[in-house]
């Protein structure tokens, strides 16, 4: 699974004009499964995204996790994000995972966040969404759970 993920001071996705999910201060989380992902890599992102420390101390410095900022999260499906550009001009979606299990992978994900204890709103799978953002920072992380360590 690859997931972009944007510190933000707002955020807020909507489907056809209609606010669906809005949080302040948190992560804006852009999501894709792609072929071959298994729920343990759901796990394992929701897990690692929970933990980060991305939020400023007083010092300056990237100390605090989202449970130290009371932060929240909003989980956006992208299958985008499995782009192939390298070849021609039209990016192919081959990579990404079939749009029933992209779904679940996403589902299992979000609700690994809510098991950390975190707030967590959701953009509609499949939909097409307009997500509006303040970046703070800004503070932008690309993380693939096929590179993780183990």
């Amino acid at each position: 699974m690859i997931v972009v993920l944007q510190r933000v001071t707002r955020a807020a996705v909507s489907v056809g004009g209609e606010t669906v999910g809005v949080i302040d201060r948190g992560l804006c989380l852009l999501v894709c499964g792609v072929v071959g992902d298994a729920e343990a890599d759901a796990d394992w992102l929701a897990e690692k995204v929970a933990g980060l420390r991305v939020f400023e101390d007083t010092d300056g410095r990237t100390n605090l996790a989202l449970h130290d900022v009371g932060g929240a999260v909003l989980v956006v499906p992208q299958f985008t994000l499995a782009a192939d550009v390298r070849k021609g001009r039209r990016p192919s979606f081959v990579a990404a995972a079939a749009p029933e299990h992209g779904r679940a992978l996403t589902e299992r994900f979000a609700a690994g966040l809510r098991r950390a204890g975190l707030l967590v709103e959701e953009g509609v799978f499949g939909a097409d969404m307009s997500v509006e953002l303040a970046n703070d920072g800004p503070f932008t992380l690309i993380i693939d759970s096929s590179v993780r360590p183990g």
